[in-house]
């Protein structure tokens, strides 16, 4: 593994936010490698890697494969697959991890952090959330067209340790806005409340934010939403800050009207979604406490009707 002056670190996924993240990595210097696979493999090792950002475009070589044995132990891996994609990832990481790995996924939900502790154990995962919106319109090429291309990530157990310390020191040295905290399971779970009601919104209402907010009804759903998901976060036992549910309405009141989200880009694309991991584990944990959660339900089964009606 790395010296004491620069981690070894693998980034695994490299869709939109792998390719981001690795990327910024990979043009500051650092000691980073990409897993890619299918067109993107190919493109990224064909030639560089090309972004077009809000922070910056730019172009660069990356050290890309698929597969992890090639890589060896690292000290930190980044995990940016989809959540559906986790149970794959979590039994495929082996040869990525060594003696005091830092394994920090970035996905939207909450669920993907059980599956990697059973997967590799627990003391080898951190929380962590990524704030981006970006696509992968052609192979090899990344646009970052929304959020300001952020990581927050940390402990479980909300030390602040040497592993740790020493990733947010790369990351912020690559350019990349890095929060390095000792209260990871809140903020992931802030997140998950915003994202329950943005994505579960913009995809039922087949509309972008800002329709939702001069629609009366609508918004007071949005509302309703955020509380829930609230609701279930206590419910587990996470401290959420008594004003979230305002913070994030002012937040989305803040967005141009024209936002979208993942689940809408997905469904609208005829992709898997995210959906399972986002409103179906609410509702699914929401029963282990007793909460109905009726909005969240509500989208919940008129996204899975209309998946499974094919779109």
């Amino acid at each position: 593994m790395a010296g004491d002056d620069q981690p070894r670190i693998a980034v695994y996924g490299a869709g939109a936010l792998g390719a981001y993240f690795g990327g910024k990595l990979a043009s500051a210097g650092a000691d980073v490698q990409l897993i890619a696979r299918g067109n993107q493999l190919a493109a990224l090792q064909a030639g560089p890697l090309r972004v077009k950002s809000l922070n910056g475009d730019f172009e660069t070589p990356i050290r890309t494969t698929d597969e992890p044995a090639e890589i060896g132990p690292c000290d930190a891996v980044i995990v940016c697959v989809k959540a559906y994609h986790m149970e794959q990832v979590a039994a495929a990481l082996g040869p990525l991890i060594g003696e005091d790995t830092a394994v920090v996924p970035v996905q939207n939900g909450i669920l993907h952090i059980e599956t990697l502790q059973q997967a590799i154990g627990p003391g080898r995962v951190l929380g962590g959330a990524a704030f981006l919106f970006a696509s992968v319109p052609e192979p090899g090429l990344v646009v970052h067209s929304a959020g300001p291309g952020a990581i927050t990530f940390g402990e479980l157990d909300g030390r602040i340790s040497e592993r740790a310390t020493r990733l947010a020191s790369a990351l912020s040295d690559s350019g990349i806005a890095t929060e390095l905290v000792d209260d990871i399971e809140s903020r992931m779970w802030a997140k998950f409340v915003y994202i329950c009601a943005h994505a579960g919104m913009t995809a039922a209402a087949h509309a972008p934010i800002g329709p939702i907010r001069d629609t009366a009804p609508a918004w007071a759903m949005f509302r309703r939403l955020l509380e829930e998901i609230v609701e279930l976060a206590q419910a587990e036992g996470v401290a959420l800050d008594p004003g979230t549910a305002d913070g994030l309405i002012e937040f989305a009141a803040s967005l141009e009207p024209d936002s979208l989200s993942s689940l809408y880009v997905d469904l609208e694309a005829g992709r898997q979604t995210e959906l399972e991991s986002l409103h179906g584990f609410a509702v699914e944990r929401g029963e282990r406490h007793g909460l109905e959660l009726p909005m969240n339900r509500a989208v919940y089964s008129v996204l899975a009707a209309r998946i499974a009606a094919g779109g």
